[in-house]
């Protein structure tokens, strides 16, 4: 009875001591100080640079900037395409970690202007792209001529814990599937929707990117500060906003919908039939190509 009792006190005293190392370590993500986005420092991929009108592409999270192969090729002929690649999701710089919106939103600016390139035509964000894009028109630094948030995330209007308790929950879920491998993703992404390919490529990204970057991520996109309002309406300059969004992610854009409708009155909502979150560019590309085209009045 007595050897009974010692286990069971190990063990309790083994899950506080696991339960201490967790908190801590959730702790110490949350306080560290997150460093500052150099641009001098991003990686930038440019194609037809020859090219006068410009579409700059910001990738989501859990993806490289690759995310626009299929993309790429069908503006190149048209326009001067630039691809940043975000801190924290660039293979060639490792030791990076992902900063903030507020932050990387800044960093293109300057690469932009520093380029003389002062007015893109088109402003593409996806997912945690949306974010900086949207971002980057409230600035107001360069004069947007048309955005596109493609499901883009915006920030929660909440009381700092609930907003924390949500960056925590999706960094759990994510540190999950790192710490998992192709093995769970296997068993978390319907087959129909992903191949093998698709999750082997899932699985070399949660393996490249650091804790700190999953965290950061989350916790910027869903808590970054805008402007009220997001443009001056006596402003001499407006960006049109599109907010593209997948058929199937509908129920899930709610929130999104209700703080674009609020605080960016004049926004084209677009629903893409058939798809989910972030399709447009890897499964229907030339429809993406030519949706830009359109809105740059090519």
């Amino acid at each position: 009875m007595k050897n009974k009792w010692q286990k069971l006190i190990l063990k309790i005293c083994l899950w506080i001591a696991v339960a201490f190392v967790v908190a801590t370590a959730i702790l110490c993500l949350i306080s560290a100080p997150r460093g500052k986005t150099d641009p001098t420092e991003m990686t930038f991929y440019e194609y037809g640079v020859q090219n006068e009108k410009t579409v700059v592409l910001i990738h989501p999270s859990v993806v490289y900037s690759d995310f626009f192969e299929y993309v790429v090729p069908l503006l190149q002929d048209d326009f001067h395409v630039i691809v940043p690649a975000m801190p924290g999701y660039d293979k060639t710089k490792p030791q990076s970690n992902y900063t903030s919106v507020e932050q990387i939103a800044a960093g293109i600016e300057q690469w932009l202007l520093e380029r003389d390139i002062w007015a893109p035509d088109v402003v593409y964000g996806c997912s945690m792209g949306g974010s900086i894009a949207l971002r980057m028109v409230a600035n107001q630094n360069v004069k947007i001529q048309c955005a596109i948030m493609d499901g883009g995330i915006t920030p929660y209007k909440a009381p700092w814990v609930f907003t924390r308790w949500v960056a925590l929950k999706d960094w759990a879920m994510m540190m999950l599937g790192k710490a998992g491998g192709i093995e769970l993703l296997e068993k978390a992404f319907a087959t129909d929707d992903y191949s093998e390919d698709d999750l082997l490529y899932i699985a070399d990204v949660f393996d490249f990117v650091s804790s700190r970057t999953i965290w950061n991520t989350f916790d910027s996109c869903n808590n970054y500060k805008l402007p009220k309002p997001i443009q001056n309406p006596i402003s001499s300059w407006y960006t049109p906003v599109e907010y593209w969004y997948g058929e199937k992610e509908k129920g899930e854009r709610k929130k999104d919908f209700a703080f674009m409708k609020k605080n960016y009155p004049g926004v084209e909502f677009v629903e893409m039939k058939g798809l989910g979150h972030a399709g447009m560019a890897t499964l229907r590309p030339e429809e993406f190509a030519e949706r830009v085209k359109q809105l740059a009045d090519f």
